[in-house]
């Protein structure tokens, strides 16, 4: 390592220093950080601006129309790549990077890597109050930066250029670090980003970067073979950490090996295909009568790359109050929840050493052929429930339509309102890893700027494949401008836009706790005196995009298929019924609050009656 220095500003070091790192992926180099996106305001034009120009062919920059989707595409680019490759987020001071809060929370309920660059105020204090500043009159230190401190996973304000030599590395280390995988966040003040410093021209240098995989314990895993070896009745639970450590093969051939029945969370939908024999379906609140009569019937249940939240778990009605729990997961925190028997470690790791510690063990076959049994259940429920012309036009219509005709390799990007659960419930599994149903943080608007960003990363290793979004007409109205997006940047997404008349899961919600249509649907909107719809169509064709509407799932299907030839984004709208178009099975008892007191009988009822099914609820163990 040499003396040798080179004078560059804070925004100029920080850009050099991203565009030398790269990592290996199946035994190939690739960049790190795929480029970012970006709106610039005074705060991050001039001189991360000038920076960033000067590395555009390299780190290329994709300009926003909304930080928070500039956000959502992030955490979906890095979610395609599993987490081994990231985008970073540049937008000014002020109400530029208050919009990223909801990405970064999205990102760190979620546990991917996104690195933002925001704008701040001057740390010299001599043009104060500034321009979008917020003062606060006891601590003025304190900024709108600092908010960011509870959704990220490492947070800096840089206030000398010299500490970016410390930071930079930290905040990739945490980006890539399997169990404190999150956003970071950096403060740059306005003045800061110019200021120069003499860097090490080493800290220039390339580097290759590795994923760690961090062996399990021998003691663990030895109490783990112990209990897994006098089950009876066991069951893995898949989650999306399996995917996340490249152990999708590791864990259908321990499951094989030893007949052990699996079920998917929602982030572990597409770890196993629809057809393996052992894919016994999604469990919990948005999941399959199969899975989840197999998870109530489970004495010992293994639970791999889970952080088991509540839509998994029923709010931990789903399993037999004496079942125990095994977790192997590389995060301490998830591993020993409910007191489970904790793996801390790599799932792929893991699940070789459990499945060479096991030899010889299987479970019973009748266990095996009752959850054999569940899932031919459920299989046909599914090819009922997806059939055209089976009632009013459904969600579970139009994902059957698209399940049909789309290719293996397409991906499936869902993420709020009642489009996780139908995904979730219906969509039978193609291809491993092509199904991304955002709902650790279920956040709408998600769905299209999320699209866009798989897009981009899909670009770069199936380029011939397509994006498929599945939108509510309520996502839709609040985060729609990345159709724009993909058709200026010819990031070509399939989206379908499936309008019920507003919010209507949450109005099902509300029905079904014994309450009135309030304020959910359109039409139940006491300050709408003349409800009407929205053209769709129209405003996705402003945006460039060719667009749609079909009345029936037979429309629906010569509309995809002309979407699927098309070389541009294309929208399909179609109208679903708010009231007779769910899927009524595969559900677990969801813990909601309800009014313990109530004038409405109806209110009083339906509190009871869910109440009830409090006595299956695991407290704690």
């Amino acid at each position: 390592m040499s003396d040798d220095t080179i004078r560059l500003t804070t925004a100029q070091a920080i850009i050099r220093y991203l565009n030398a790192q790269f990592i290996e992926i199946g035994g190939n180099r690739h960049r790190l950080c795929g480029g970012g996106f970006g709106i610039f305001g005074h705060g991050n034009v001039t001189c991360l601006g000038e920076a960033l120009y000067d590395h555009r062919d390299t780190l290329p920059l994709y300009r926003g129309q909304n930080e928070q989707s500039m956000g959502f595409a992030a955490a979906a680019y890095a979610k395609y790549h599993l987490r081994r490759k990231f985008m970073f987020c540049t937008a000014s001071a002020g109400p530029g990077t208050a919009n990223l809060l909801t990405a970064s929370a999205l990102a760190h309920a979620n546990r991917l890597p996104m690195l933002m660059l925001c704008g701040d105020t001057y740390l010299t204090r001599l043009p104060d109050p500034v321009l979008q500043q917020l003062e606060h009159f006891n601590n003025p230190a304190l900024g709108l930066n600092d908010a960011f401190r509870a959704v990220t996973r490492y947070w800096d304000r840089i206030t000398h250029p010299a500490q970016v030599i410390q930071t930079l590395p930290a905040a990739l280390a945490t980006m890539l670090d399997p169990a404190d995988c999150g956003p970071a966040f950096l403060g740059l003040p306005q003045d800061v980003q110019g200021w120069t410093y003499d860097y090490p021209v080493s800290f220039f240098e390339e580097q290759l970067h590795h994923i760690r995989r961090q062996p399990p314990d021998a003691g663990e895993l030895a109490r783990a073979v112990e209990v897994l070896k006098e089950a009876e009745r066991p069951v893995i639970i898949a989650g999306g950490g399996v995917q996340y450590a490249g152990a999708v093969a590791e864990l259908t051939a321990f499951a094989e090996a030893h007949d052990i029945p699996v079920i998917e969370t929602i982030a572990g939908r597409a770890n196993l295909l629809n057809d393996h024999p052992l894919n016994i379906g999604p469990v919990g609140v948005t999941g399959s009568d199969s899975g989840n009569a197999v998870a109530e019937a489970a004495d010992v249940i293994l639970s791999v790359g889970s952080r088991l939240q509540d839509f998994t778990t029923g709010s931990w009605t789903a399993f037999a109050k004496d079942a125990r729990f095994i977790s192997l997961n590389v995060s301490r925190h998830d591993a020993g929840k409910h007191m489970a028997l904790p793996v801390v470690g790599d799932a792929k790791l893991g699940l070789v050493a459990l499945a060479f510690m096991m030899d010889g063990y299987k479970a019973p076959q009748s266990w095996l052929q009752f959850a054999l049994g569940e899932r031919r259940n459920w299989n046909a429920y599914v090819a009922e429930n997806v059939k055209p012309g089976n009632r009013p036009n459904s969600y579970a219509q139009a994902i059957g339509v698209v399940n049909a005709l789309c290719d293996p390799r397409d991906r499936v990007v869902a993420a709020a309102g009642g489009l996780p659960a139908e995904v979730t419930a219906n969509w039978r599994t193609l291809d491993i890893g092509t199904v991304d149903v955002e709902f650790g943080f279920s956040c709408m608007g998600y769905e299209i700027a999320g699209g866009w960003g798989a897009r981009i990363a899909q670009s770069e290793v199936e380029p011939d494949k397509d994006t498929i979004v599945f939108c509510g007409d309520g996502s839709y109205l609040l985060l729609n401008s990345d159709i724009y997006s993909s058709v200026l940047t010819q990031k070509k997404l399939i989206v379908l836009v499936l309008d019920n008349g507003g919010f209507a899961v949450i109005n099902k919600l509300q029905n079904n706790t014994g309450n009135e249509s309030f304020n959910n649907l359109i039409q139940d909107a006491p300050t709408i005196p003349a409800p009407f719809a929205v053209d769709f169509v129209s405003h996705a064709a402003s945006m460039g995009a060719n667009a749609v509407r079909v009345d029936t799932p037979e429309q629906l299907a010569k509309a995809f298929q002309d979407a699927k030839v098309s070389d541009k984004t294309s929208v399909i709208v179609m109208n679903v019924d708010a009231y007779e178009g769910w899927t009524t099975e595969g559900h677990t008892w969801w813990e909601v609050g309800t009014p313990h007191v109530s004038e409405h009988d109806t209110v009083r009822a339906k509190h009871l009656e869910i109440e009830a099914e409090r006595a299956k609820q695991r407290k704690g163990v």
